[in-house]
């Protein structure tokens, strides 16, 4: 058995528990102790970061090599055309390698909460909204995907990790969840109870 946490981490907040460069760190909002993050979420970027009391768990879910899918909802710079999310679907040619195919779809802009700051945003510029759906880790992926294809990332929110989602979460909000990890081989897990 396993606890884990499911936070919705807001517009620039790190990814651990001490604050640096003056961006605050997740002990202003989570106060349970012995939880480390399992993956990372840069400090422009909102959404889900999961923590677990965990190794093994933590592990499976960081780790590239155990492939967990993450989504995510992009606010991209521009009217995104279909050549462009074939491009983000068939591998983006990046400094350090092309991507692994994904999944990209343009998706209506979503009912959320107001981002502190807002976006800054050109007048008269258009954004579009797309889900994209990747299983590496490469640094600030999503955002240089998208810029490669000549649609720049404005607002980035993580949305999913595996199985896990936000759901109703809102910023600084999160939920507990005891996981069983029935077959850590297999990657499945099966959530025993969830408390809130």
């Amino acid at each position: 058995m396993a606890n884990l946490l499911l936070f919705n981490k807001p517009y620039g907040v790190l990814s651990q528990f001490s604050d640096c460069d003056g961006h605050p760190g997740l002990g202003h909002y989570l106060k349970q102790p012995n939880v480390y993050a399992a993956g990372r979420l840069d400090h422009d970027s909102e959404g889900l970061l999961l923590l677990t009391d965990d190794g093994k768990l933590q592990a499976i879910i960081s780790n590239p090599r155990h492939k967990l899918k993450k989504t995510y909802w992009a606010q991209v710079e521009g009217e995104i055309t279909q050549p462009a999310l074939a491009q983000l679907i068939r591998g983006v040619k990046l400094r350090d390698g092309i991507t692994q195919p994904a999944s990209a779809k343009l998706i209506k802009p979503p009912r959320l909460w107001t981002r502190n700051p807002p976006i800054r945003q050109r007048q008269n510029q258009p954004t579009s909204w797309i889900e994209l759906q990747i299983s590496e880790g490469k640094n600030r992926q999503v955002r240089r995907m998208t810029a490669a294809t000549g649609f720049p990332t404005l607002r980035l929110i993580r949305v999913a990790i595996g199985s896990w989602t936000l759901g109703n979460l809102l910023p600084e909000q999160y939920r507990w969840e005891t996981i069983h990890i029935s077959d850590t081989k297999h990657h499945r897990f099966r959530p025993k109870r969830s408390k809130w």
